[in-house]
């Protein structure tokens, strides 16, 4: 039984919500998403709420409630206030800066990287050293942030590296130097 499947999914009164078959469009000031429903869920619309129900009643459906209320909430949340990554670059000489739709990363490598940022995704750099990436799609969001930290992953010894804000990289010790 999912209980995060069962909540209601409250529709401000900015976002427009439609359903076409297994088709869901949600438009609001930020943007406009779609997705496809799985076959085995279906949403009711009433007074600007939306409910996921099951047209089955088994385990992999239970799971498949859920995940596409959680899916659906995202969306609504996304074209009403968006959402926001932020990365933190950490190391003598790391610096990061954006051009256009281009993020310019300096990560100790003896080139600069150029990482294209995909349509829907926009970034700004405070201080060199702080990256915000902000979009409505949360997984287009997160798949993008992941892509960035994994161009210099931060290493353990004295934290160098892309880590996002709210991570704790756990140190090592190093070497003692006895004899």
């Amino acid at each position: 039984m999912s209980r995060i499947g069962k909540k209601p999914i409250p529709i401000p009164d900015k976002v427009k919500f439609s359903l076409a078959g297994n088709q869901i469009t949600v438009q609001g000031d930020k943007g406009k998403l779609t997705h496809c429903l799985h076959p085995s869920v279906e949403l009711q619309i009433e007074g600007g709420v939306v409910t996921v129900s099951k047209k089955i009643e088994d385990k992999k459906t239970d799971a498949l409630q859920g995940l596409t209320r959680s899916l659906v909430a995202n969306m609504v949340t996304g074209v009403n206030a968006g959402f926001q990554r932020i990365l933190e670059v950490n190391g003598i000489g790391y610096r990061a800066a954006v051009t256009g739709n281009v993020l310019a990363l300096s990560l100790g490598y003896s080139h600069p990287i150029n990482f294209d940022l995909p349509d829907g995704i926009t970034a700004t750099v405070d201080k060199t050293n702080a990256i915000t990436l902000s979009g409505i799609d949360k997984e287009l969001l997160g798949r993008t942030a992941a892509k960035i930290r994994q161009l210099r992953s931060p290493e353990p010894y004295k934290g160098k590296g892309i880590k996002y804000a709210e991570e704790h990289i756990q140190r090592k010790a190093g070497k003692t130097g006895t004899k």
